[in-house]
């Protein structure tokens, strides 16, 4: 019997869809604009995504929406988060102990993508290519967003932290 070998990459296949979008908006009043021009149900989900970055902990909201209709499920992430470094000590016979500041600094989710303010994931999409046509046209009509575009999946680097 011969013997069947299976590649990685057999299982690599990306089964999301994934749209970049910029706008000053809060992340709950994107949700509700994205519920009303989109006909979608996004909830604050109890639980925010965390990443790890160097000591520190960074989290981001999301809102997610299952279709049970269409099998479909909306995610809609931030992909900017302010965070407060707070220095350590080495020693209190430092001269410049008393200067010791925190340190605000941004943390992105997607790095390579640091423009980008949102991301709206949607996964089991592979069979409704018009549904992504049209929401990303209704997407072009909010007034409150300045710019929405697709992202190719296969261009992220962190492509781990979109598991969730």
């Amino acid at each position: 019997m011969g013997t069947i070998k299976l590649h990685i990459d057999d299982f690599e296949e990306n089964d999301y869809l994934l749209i970049a979008i910029h706008t000053t908006l809060e992340d709950y009043r994107l949700a509700y604009f994205l519920n009303k021009y989109l006909g979608v149900q996004l909830q604050k989900q109890e639980e925010d995504i965390h990443i790890q970055v160097k000591e520190n902990q960074s989290s981001f909201s999301l809102y997610s929406f299952y279709d049970k209709e269409q099998y479909v499920t909306w995610n809609l992430v931030q992909n900017k988060n302010e965070i407060v470094i707070q220095p350590k000590e080495k020693s209190l016979n430092n001269l410049f102990s008393e200067n010791l500041q925190a340190i605000e600094t941004t943390i992105y989710l997607l790095p390579e993508l640091k423009k980008v303010d949102y991301f709206l994931k949607i996964e089991n999409l592979t069979e409704q290519e018009n549904l992504f046509i049209e929401t990303l046209k209704k997407l072009k009509t909010i007034e409150k967003i300045s710019l929405v575009y697709n992202i190719d999946t296969n261009s992220i680097k962190n492509k781990n932290n979109l598991i969730f």
